[in-house]
């Protein structure tokens, strides 16, 4: 059956995803630390997905993820291509299989730079199988080994970004979605968790307050804060989680937000770039004030746009009949489906 608290959660965690990235305001990322929070509903996820079909999950789930993720490479490579500067080669494949980052241009830096999410979660579905085995045998370990090597890139000068980065700063929350999975963040006494969680938090923050990033107080330019933070916020959530809950007038909205979100985080850079470059071309101001939510207004609407255009991808890949309103049939509502594959951040 569908899990409603973890398609609340996706769902905030896309809208997050968004937010942040049109407006910048540093503190969301302290308020809601939202690609933690996804890579966990990943590791939830892919563990359901594992202790039902085995290793056929990985084919299963990195389909869902590919196919969508081709439409965007299609896009970029021509667009790259009309501007020139874009360098064809072997590494042009990354743009349909991104298990490494794939070239890109000035321009097209910034028009997709969302794709390092897109490369991380593959990695960790190919890993799954061997990182669920060790989790199951030592859980403690397996979140205590990744954390250790963050830290250890971060204080040699390594710890900036990159693949292997991202990989070690995202495996603790993989790791906790296993954990969410199999029922045993549910079962942590609260006077237990609460202290661990506030003396996490606690250090996370005051790291990020005493060296603080370019951007300010985000949590992005200090991945060992983040790690942390979003560390704490999960064990949180994830123990708050109910057996069962409804969303009442708000489930619509929050599953066609989870049936199309992959659709969102692929092409929300790419709406937020377009829109920031006609109002230039305009000279129409979109940031300060009330500006920066007209900015935020119009992003939303070119995404709705997008996913009304793009989204029914996300229908093929997950072999659902297509639909251009992501809205299941009033008779099938009610029906186990599967989990949409999560993604923001």
């Amino acid at each position: 059956m569908r899990n409603r608290y973890v398609d609340l959660l996706r769902a905030v965690a896309i809208i997050r995803v968004v937010t942040y990235h049109t407006l910048g305001f540093a503190w969301l990322t302290v308020a809601f630390p939202a690609m933690g929070l996804m890579f966990a509903l990943g590791g939830s996820l892919m563990a359901a997905s594992l202790d039902r079909s085995g290793v056929k999950a990985i084919g299963r789930r990195m389909r869902r993820i590919v196919i969508p993720f081709w439409v965007l490479g299609a896009f970029a490579v021509t667009l790259m291509s009309l501007w020139g500067g874009m360098e064809h080669g072997w590494r042009t494949l990354l743009w349909f299989v991104p298990l490494d980052d794939p070239p890109t241009t000035e321009k097209g830096g910034v028009w997709f730079s969302q794709i390092w999410y897109v490369r991380s979660y593959l990695w960790f579905i190919i890993a799954s199988p061997l990182l669920l085995w060790a989790f199951r045998r030592w859980p403690i370990p397996s979140l205590l080994v990744p954390f250790t090597v963050l830290v250890v890139l971060w204080e040699t000068g390594h710890g900036a970004g990159g693949m292997v980065r991202d990989f070690f700063m995202y495996a603790p929350a993989w790791m906790l979605g296993f954990a969410h999975h199999d029922g045993m963040l549910q079962r942590i006494s609260k006077k237990v968790l609460w202290p661990l969680c506030l003396v996490m938090g606690g250090i996370g923050l005051a790291m990020l307050y005493h060296a603080p990033g370019p951007r300010g107080y985000d949590m992005n330019d200090v991945p060992v804060a983040d790690t942390l933070w979003s560390t704490a916020f999960l064990l949180i959530m994830l123990n708050a989680a109910p057996a069962a809950m409804s969303l009442g007038a708000a489930e619509p909205a929050v599953e066609a937000v989870n049936r199309r979100a992959l659709t969102i985080y692929l092409w929300h850079e790419a709406a937020i770039t377009f829109v920031r470059m006609v109002g230039v071309w305009a000279g129409i101001t979109l940031v300060g004030g009330y500006h920066d939510f007209v900015q935020l207004g119009i992003v939303a609407a070119l995404v709705v746009v997008l996913v009304l255009a793009l989204g029914w991808v996300e229908d093929l890949a997950a072999r659902r009949k297509p639909r251009l309103i992501p809205m299941p049939a009033p008779a099938r509502a009610s029906r186990a489906v599967e989990q949409p594959q999560p993604v923001p951040a």
